[in-house]
């Protein structure tokens, strides 16, 4: 060999954790469990609606439907085992969030400008760091350490400057946020440098 070796971590630098996966849309219709897990319900050309929670799909007659519930109302479900009201969607309205393959070895190059999406499915979303996010409190996150993603999480603070001098945000599990907005009782938070830190 004469020349030099490539070196592989040169669009990336040594600090800076790969991206978490991105989250991909899928069709409810298909082969996939959807006891509590993210949902968009909508119509094509229409719109869409996230922030929801499924259970597992119902038939009625010759339809099938997927009970869709709001997701604080999901997680005071599931947290103070009680009842609550899940209207019934035709299936067909229902897309399911699952988490996508890793694209590519480095950090994904982000478009700037607009970028048109497509009205017959609802559009995915790469993962965006939070350093490069208007605003991140109340957002959902996600925490990369390592090879781990943390996930299920939402922004508490907006970024500040922590007592090691790390540009940090706050995040709590979205249990402890919604139960926040049910009981009042101030969530656990933990502190995490930005640079480990994306907007699903």
């Amino acid at each position: 060999m004469t020349g030099p070796l490539p070196d592989p971590f040169a669009d990336q630098p040594d600090w800076a954790p790969l991206p978490p996966r991105p989250l991909k849309i899928v069709p409810a219709a298909g082969r996939v469990e959807l006891r509590g897990r993210r949902v968009l319900v909508g119509l094509p050309g229409l719109g869409w609606r996230g922030d929801l929670r499924s259970d597992e799909r119902v038939v009625q007659g010759s339809r099938t439907y997927v009970p869709v519930i709001p997701e604080h109302e999901w997680y005071r479900a599931e947290s103070e085992q009680v009842e609550v009201f899940a209207p019934l969607v035709p299936v067909e309205r229902v897309w399911v969030e699952t988490v996508g393959e890793r694209q590519g070895g480095a950090a994904t190059s982000r478009e700037s400008g607009i970028r048109l999406a497509s009205l017959d499915a609802p559009a995915p979303r790469a993962p965006t760091p939070a350093f490069e996010a208007d605003a991140v409190a109340g957002r959902r996150v996600v925490h990369v350490v390592g090879p781990t993603e943390h996930r299920d999480l939402r922004a508490v603070t907006e970024t500040y400057s922590g007592a090691e001098g790390d540009i940090c945000v706050r995040v709590t599990s979205e249990l402890e946020w919604y139960r926040w907005a049910w009981r009042g009782q101030a969530p656990t938070t933990l502190e995490v440098p930005v640079h480990l830190l994306w907007v699903e």
